[in-house]
């Protein structure tokens, strides 16, 4: 079963003709040609809203850390600034590997309203976002941080459907990805700050 999953995930020329392929592109064209368009704003801010928060969120943290000496308000930064490079190292190669048309190019009549250049599996928005709002979630494990971060994470995510420019099974690959990339650099960092208390990253 596990061979069926992967060949399906990694290679798109086969799942164009399966079953799943037509699940994915059903759902895209319920949530893109079906969409309110009153939203179409929106979510066009909300998807270019990944580089401003991933960016000026961690900034923040890191200058509050200094200001306040707080040595694990600047651990946690470096753990979301690895686990962003993770995400963007694997979602990069992937995205080259597969090289997955655009799902607006292989069906022209969805609508696409932003623009988007490399290839469409993994969503490199998706990964970005549940890379940061995993690594967030796991320095900070409180509600207030975990509710916020991953509603934005997921209507980031949603937008990409509902703009055009990705697949159900893109997104959810690509949260996969983020997550994934979060959670080895949490686990890597914890290794190395218990191995010495004074070297951290």
């Amino acid at each position: 079963m596990y061979r069926i999953v992967l060949l399906l995930l990694l290679f798109p020329g086969f799942v164009n003709k399966s079953y799943c392929q037509n699940i994915d592109i059903t759902i895209l064209r319920e949530i893109n040609l079906n969409r309110a368009k009153s939203l179409d704003g929106p979510f066009i801010t909300i998807t270019n809203s990944l580089k401003l928060v991933t960016t000026a969120v961690p900034i923040g943290m890191a200058c509050a850390g200094l200001i306040r000496r707080d040595t694990n308000m600047i651990r946690s930064v470096l753990v979301i600034g690895a686990s962003s490079i993770i995400q963007d190292l694997v979602t990069k190669n992937l995205k080259r590997i597969v090289n997955r048309p655009r799902p607006y190019v292989t069906y022209p009549d969805l609508e696409n309203l932003v623009g988007a250049g490399d290839g469409s599996f993994p969503s490199g928005h998706a990964s970005g976002a549940f890379a940061f709002a995993t690594a967030l979630s796991l320095e900070y494990p409180e509600w207030y941080v975990i509710v916020p971060c991953y509603t934005w994470a997921s209507s980031v995510a949603y937008s990409r459907m509902h703009l055009g420019v990705h697949y159900p099974s893109d997104i959810l690959m690509g949260a996969a990805v983020g997550a994934g990339s979060a959670w080895i650099s949490h686990y890597l960092n914890q290794k190395l700050f218990r191995k010495n208390k004074i070297v951290s990253w």
